[in-house]
Formats: C-alpha cells, sequence, structure tokens
C-alpha cells in the first residue's frame, strides 16, 4: 500500500513538472550586435529568473547582413518575436508594411520616454510607436593613452593638431588609425564623425532638411575633401580593411585612434580590460570652434506584429524598457540608455559622452535622409568609398548624393 501511494506521488509530481514546463513560452530575439552577446545573455538571465515561465533564446547577426535577413524572415511570415530594430527611415519601412506591431498598449512605459530617442521609435507616417528605444549614440575619436603618453603627445583640439599627432605616430612606427574602406558604413561613421565642424553642423543641417540649400553646398563639399587628408595614416591598403579588422587593430593595441562611435566601447573593454583608450571630440578648423559631435538615436527593441507570442513577447519588452535594462546598457554596454531614470553616476565613461554631448547635431543621413530609396546612408557610403579609393573627387561625393536624394525629397523638388 505504501508503495501505490508513493508511486502515486511520483507519477503527480512528474505530472505537475510536465505541466509546467509545457507553460513555458519560448521567444525568439534577435540582434545585430554578435560582440554583445555574452553581454546580453546575461540581461536575458536576469529576465528569465524574474519571469520564469519565459525562455529567451538570442540570435546574433552581422549587422551589414542583418536588415536583408530579417526583412526576409518577416516577409515570410516567420522571424523572431522581438528583435532589434533602426531608427528613423529604418523602422519606417518595417512599421508601414505591417511587419512591426505597435506597442503603446504593450509597453505603457513608454509614456514617460524622452521626446529625442522615441522620435527614432515613431512612425512619421501614422505617429505611433513601434520600439522601445534602446540607447542614445555619440561619433567621436578614440585613442590610446598609453601611446599619447609615450609620445608625449596631447589632446587635440584643431584638425592642425589632430594631424600633427598622426604624423608623429606615423614618423615613431605606430599605426595612427584603425580605419578602412571595406565596409561603407564605417565611412559614414568616418563622415558623420569628422565633417560637421566643417560643414556648420546644425546651421547646415537644418537648412538642407528644410531645403534651403543642397548636398552640394561648398561647406559640405569643403567637409567631404578634409576625410582626404587622413589617408597617409591610415592602414595600408586600406579600402581592403574591414570593421572587424579596424576593431583588433584598436583593441590589440597596433593603431592609436578609432574613428567610431559610443556603442564600442563596451566591446574594446570586454576584449582587452587592460586597454587604456579614452575618447575627444572630431577636431575643429581653429581654436575656440565649438567642437560638435553627431548624436542619433541608435535603434529599439521591436515586436514581430505576425508573432503568436505577443504576451509573452510584451514582457520581455516592458523589462526592456526598464530600468534595469537601462543601467545595464550602462554598466555592460557602455552606452548612454534612452530608460528614464538609469543611472549615469556608475560609469566615468558615460558621464565623458554626456560631456562631450553639450554640443551637438544630428547624425546626418542616418536622421533627415533614410526614409525611402536610395536612402542617403546608401548613397554617402557607395560615394565615399569611390572617394577614398581615389576614383573622383569630394564634388563627385556630394553630386551623387543630391540627385539620389532628389529623387524622392520633397523639399529637393520645389
Amino acid at each position: 500500500m505504501r508503495f501505490k501511494k508513493t508511486a502515486l506521488v511520483i507519477v503527480l509530481a512528474m505530472f505537475t513538472l510536465g505541466s509546467a514546463l509545457a507553460q513555458k513560452t519560448a521567444i525568439d530575439f534577435w540582434t545585430w550586435r554578435p560582440e554583445d552577446v555574452d553581454a546580453y545573455n546575461k540581461l536575458i538571465a536576469v529576465f528569465e529568473k524574474a519571469n520564469p515561465g519565459v525562455d529567451v533564446v538570442m540570435t546574433a547577426h552581422k549587422s551589414t547582413e542583418y536588415n536583408t535577413i530579417l526583412s526576409a524572415a518577416l516577409s515570410g511570415g516567420s522571424g523572431p518575436d522581438v528583435f532589434q530594430s533602426r531608427a528613423y527611415g529604418g523602422l519606417e519601412t518595417f512599421a508601414q508594411s505591417g511587419m512591426m506591431e505597435s506597442l503603446e498598449k504593450w509597453v505603457p512605459e513608454l509614456k514617460d520616454f524622452d521626446k529625442a530617442p522615441l522620435r527614432g521609435a515613431t512612425s512619421i507616417k501614422d505617429g505611433k510607436v513601434y520600439g522601445v528605444p534602446f540607447a542614445s549614440q555619440t561619433l567621436f575619436i578614440y585613442y590610446n593613452k598609453a601611446i599619447y603618453k609615450q609620445l608625449g603627445l596631447s589632446v587635440p583640439e584643431t584638425w592642425d593638431q589632430f594631424l600633427a599627432n598622426l604624423q608623429a605616430m606615423k614618423k615613431a612606427g605606430i599605426q595612427p588609425l584603425a580605419n578602412g574602406g571595406k565596409d561603407g558604413w564605417t565611412l559614414e561613421v568616418m563622415m558623420g564623425s569628422i565633417c560637421p565642424n566643417f560643414y556648420g553642423a546644425n546651421d547646415f543641417f537644418d537648412a538642407v532638411v528644410a531645403g534651403k540649400t543642397t548636398f552640394q553646398d561648398p561647406r559640405f563639399v569643403g567637409a567631404i575633401a578634409k576625410l582626404k587628408e587622413l589617408t597617409p595614416y591610415l592602414p595600408d591598403l586600406f579600402m581592403g580593411v574591414s570593421y572587424t579588422d579596424m576593431q583588433s587593430a584598436f583593441i590589440n593595441e597596433m593603431a592609436g585612434h578609432f574613428i567610431g562611435g559610443s556603442f564600442e566601447a563596451g566591446y574594446f573593454s570586454a576584449q582587452n580590460p587592460a586597454l587604456e583608450y579614452d575618447v575627444f571630440t572630431p577636431p575643429v578648423a581653429k581654436s575656440g570652434d565649438k567642437p560638435y559631435v553627431s548624436v542619433y538615436a541608435d535603434g529599439n527593441f521591436s515586436m514581430n506584429s505576425g508573432s503568436k507570442k505577443k504576451e509573452a513577447a510584451a514582457k520581455f519588452l516592458r523589462f526592456l524598457a526598464s530600468k534595469t535594462t537601462g543601467d545595464f546598457f550602462i554598466k555592460d554596454l557602455k552606452q548612454v540608455s534612452a530608460v528614464p531614470g538609469a543611472d549615469t553616476s556608475s560609469s566615468p565613461y558615460i558621464k565623458k559622452v554626456l560631456q562631450l554631448q553639450k554640443y551637438n547635431t544630428p547624425y546626418v543621413m542616418l536622421v533627415g535622409f533614410r526614409y525611402q530609396q536610395p536612402t542617403g546612408s546608401v548613397l554617402i557610403q557607395a560615394a565615399l568609398q569611390g572617394f577614398m579609393a581615389g576614383k573622383f573627387d569630394a564634388a563627385e561625393v556630394a553630386k551623387q548624393v543630391q540627385e539620389g536624394v532628389a529623387t524622392w525629397y520633397a523639399p529637393f523638388k520645389k
């Protein structure tokens, strides 16, 4: 009799365990940052502990392939339940194709977010919010502090001082710049970092967005021409140097500078904790000029409108909109979180980034000209690759961008 009772208890326990396992929901989450997988796994573990009924299965795709893979999956009726989505025009494409779920009813925390990051998550056509903003990014220049100390260099303020530092590194047998041109988007980042302080930052941005000037404005052409002055300090055969090559060169202290974005810092530190680096604003034309940095909403977390697991997906999205995630972005990814109330006091690096944002300007092609095809980003990336390879001059870069954007941008058609 005792045996029968024991057996019954075991059967009931197994049934209860089986029911619990059966009730567990697995949701797919996609990201374009393979570099951040280890960090995201830590964040996901926190969510799963607080939500034992939901498992998050993460997949990371290469950034340059992400949009194509995501679009094919979503349009085919599959794809992830939750995914990183681009901001501004990158979001618009998916939102208006019906592939994204508007989130106001699912994530009430969105009402507390600032307008600036929400702009990158809001459709310009229907005014609905399709993502939880995760971070703002700033473009500037990283430098190796140990190399600067070794060569007795000071952080440059002006363009001439910057070039002098590059020359000093080259003379000492140190690669001055890690940057290459194989991946066109990294050249757009270089442009977004260096050029605003030569084309007039917000004055030019406001004018070109309003159609009061064009990309063939001499200020913009002259700013693009400045990039060519960097070629003596780029790696040998730099047009074949990829993004990962660039990262590796700076992380392994083979290059003294890296022109990039604030999103790099977490990966740099994770790969080489001993790396001594800091950042400075891109140089200005002359001493005393205001040093502007390009700032933009990096992206969002969005929901697949075709998901069969929206309740579980919404739980994860609300967690991604929480202070826990905001603090994680600051501490672990070293990024300026878009979440209201995130603790910036724990990171000297984030404090520095916010300090550099005192004078800021929109990242021109991303914020203003990615809403239709051909996007300003596609155009500038291809044109800059030709320019940096020596195929044509800065005026031709401006001409190609202007003519491409003018095919769809209404203010240029007046």
